[in-house]
């Protein structure tokens, strides 16, 4: 694995904060909350533009994408989900996945207030101990919505 990769997956803790992935992407929770459930969506191969995906790529962001918003109205009722795909520092293609809430949510333990709703979210978030983290992606696997088959 690349030292890119090796650097992005460790930075965004992807393996231990993993909630779902299919063959190509890997949905992780954000170490830091923006908002309630912000995950960081990315390519499981090095890639450093999104331009480079192939098809079955994209095919398959399609697909996590329907999990990950089917999950997220299901276990924490967000209003609309913003997806930021900005790279500046990281050359990796990912998006940070950040749902966002019109009014305060109160879960584990916690107040949850969206503070720039209903403007560009404020991605610096809250670091939370890493326990939390896990409680809270643990939550979010343990209510996957799985893709259903379209027949």
């Amino acid at each position: 694995m690349s030292e890119v990769l090796t650097d992005f997956k460790r930075k965004f803790k992807t393996e231990e904060l993993k909630i779902y992935e299919t063959e190509y992407w890997l949905w992780s929770l954000r170490p830091h909350q923006a908002t309630l459930g912000a995950g960081i969506l990315s390519l499981k191969r090095e890639c450093p533009s999104f331009g480079e995906l192939n098809q079955e790529e994209f095919s398959d962001l399609n697909n996590i994408i329907k999990v990950i918003e089917d999950t997220i109205s299901q276990v924490f009722r967000h209003d609309i989900m913003n997806y930021l795909m900005l790279m500046m520092l990281d050359k990796q293609v990912h998006y940070h996945v950040i749902p966002r809430y019109e009014k305060e949510v109160v879960l584990f333990g916690d107040v949850w207030k969206d503070s720039s709703w209903p403007s560009i979210p404020n991605l610096a978030g809250n670091p939370l101990e890493f326990d939390k983290l896990i409680e809270i992606s643990s939550f979010i696997r343990n209510n996957l919505i799985q893709m259903r088959s379209e027949n």
